[in-house]
């Protein structure tokens, strides 16, 4: 492999094979990693780490590393190291099958952390010491700078933090990246100071990672492919809740709450996400601008159709067609693509401060609008919380959406009581299915109950929330916020005894 990314010869003195970087790491390391929605995590000592501490179990020792990441990773990461049981702890936030069930079946420790809080806590120690960091990079300078990959995550975090450090060198990854990120990192308090980034667009920091390079113990050289999943086409009932958000939208402007460009739009990930971006990208509404966490397919497809003017994101979070789409023109995009930290990308004060439009996916809400984003029946943790709760709290508007039921209908996702909160009733302020929008602002507990029931439930369980609202109203003791409490949770219980709600 050719050492054309690699121009430094401090760091080109340290190339070794993955196997051999993988040795440099301990069992029971904290160990931090590149990646965030299946962009630029590393692809090869993982695999590598994988198959050292198999080979260690078989000989009857305990291997397990805690894996601290921006986000979700894929298979050659987070897979590779559930399947050996590799995995102590795991922490921001998964996506992946393997750890997924390794985590509900209780072997794997999780925590879930709002996004824009992973850096502060590791800084200040809370997570522990950070031993060892693989990140991956597309290049390195001649004199040492780091050109970032298809995500930046916590890298900067990650770099400053742990005591050595593993370098991952993709040649897959365009050269053309060179210039598209902004690495602003964030003073601890009290040494806090405003962050100077008010629109979009602009540009507050360098376009390089940094490294202490005594602390680079290995440079591994690649050449593998980012990994995302294909995005299905929108299905009827994205298409409803995407119209629905339109009309809200234009709604919002007649009213003179929203500019007729809207305000910059943050959107979570998926195939409802993308539907909403692609009736944005086929409407009237011009000169939209993006901050984000992650680019995905339909903002791709604003950029190239001059809707989008500007998208500021952490990563990449593509299907394999547009990723090799962007990789073939990525020099046509580079102008309206910034990649930031995600402590700068989800940071509270820039969201308040840029009045964001905040659109993201839910499991289930309640009548009172109470959101859960992360567990299936209360007790099994799906993905997490990723950055929702950044954009949801500090959002000119929060909207949260989803389908009106699930399993086939025999799940409704709206429910008297949510069986995990994510998001209190303070923080949502726009509840979307394909039956409809109900606009919370403003109102009362009740209220919002007859709004969200009558605007977003399935009429197949509309009748039976409304009887819930009507006894708990005429029994409960506080009528401010009525609920049956022995009732309140029935519907999950019935739907794990008999497969329905």
């Amino acid at each position: 492999m050719s050492n054309d990314r690699i121009l430094s010869p401090q760091f080109r003195s340290r190339v070794m094979s993955a196997a051999e970087a993988a040795a440099l790491i301990p069992p029971g390391a904290n160990v931090g990693v590149s990646g965030f929605t299946g962009a630029g995590y590393p692809k090869a000592v993982p695999v590598a780490l994988a198959k050292r501490i198999l080979d260690a179990r078989l000989a009857g020792q305990k291997f397990k590393v805690s894996l601290w990441t921006g986000a979700s990773t894929a298979p050659e990461l987070d897979s590779a190291l559930a399947i050996v049981d590799g995995v102590d702890k795991r922490l921001p936030y998964q996506s992946d099958p393997v750890l997924r069930n390794k985590i509900n079946e209780g072997s794997i420790e999780y925590t879930d952390i709002h996004l824009s809080h992973t850096a502060q806590l590791a800084a200040f120690g809370f997570l522990g010491k950070l031993d060892v960091a693989v990140i991956e990079v597309t290049g390195i300078t001649e004199d040492g700078k780091l050109i970032p990959s298809s995500s930046i995550g916590n890298n900067n975090t990650w770099l400053d933090l742990a005591d050595k450090v593993i370098l991952e060198v993709n040649t897959w990854q365009s050269a053309a990246l060179e210039g598209m990120h902004d690495i602003y990192s964030i003073a601890l308090p009290p040494h806090r100071t405003p962050i100077p980034l008010v629109k979009p667009g602009d540009r507050i920091g360098s376009p390089y990672l940094t490294v202490n390079p005594e602390k680079v113990v290995a440079v591994v050289e690649t050449h593998t492919t980012d990994r995302n999943s294909a995005f299905s086409p929108p299905d009827e009932a994205s298409r409803k809740i995407a119209g629905h958000i339109l009309e809200f939208f234009a709604h919002e402007v007649k009213a003179g709450r929203l500019p007729e460009n809207l305000l910059p739009l943050q959107s979570g990930v998926g195939n409802i996400a993308n539907a909403v971006l692609s009736g944005l990208n086929e409407g009237h509404f011009e000169n939209l601008t993006s901050y984000t966490e992650v680019l995905q397919d339909g903002m791709l497809e604003m950029i190239k159709s001059g809707k989008l003017t500007v998208a500021s994101a952490t990563a990449f979070s593509l299907s394999p067609k547009a990723l090799e789409e962007l990789n073939r023109d990525l020099a046509r995009y580079s102008k309206n693509i910034i990649l930031r930290p995600q402590d700068i990308s989800n940071n509270p004060e820039l969201i308040r401060r840029m009045g964001l439009i905040a659109m993201n996916g839910m499991i289930e809400a309640d009548i009172y609008g109470n959101v859960n984003s992360t567990h299936i029946m209360g007790t099994r943790m799906m993905n997490g919380l990723g950055g929702s709760g950044d954009f949801a709290r500090n959002a000119f508007l929060s909207l949260f959406m989803t389908p009106s039921t699930a399993k086939g209908g025999a799940i409704s996702c709206i429910v008297p009581m949510a069986s995990h909160v994510d998001h209190t009733e303070h923080d949502v302020q726009v509840l979307v299915t394909e039956q409809g929008l109900a606009d919370l602002r403003g109102l009362s507990p009740k209220q919002r109950a007859k709004v969200v029931i009558e605007n977003c439930a399935h009429p197949d369980f509309r009748p039976a929330l409304w009887d819930y609202y009507k006894r708990a109203y005429a029994r409960a003791d506080g009528k401010h916020t009525p609920h049956l409490l022995t009732e309140a949770l029935s519907w999950h219980q019935k739907f794990l005894d008999s497969g329905r709600m």
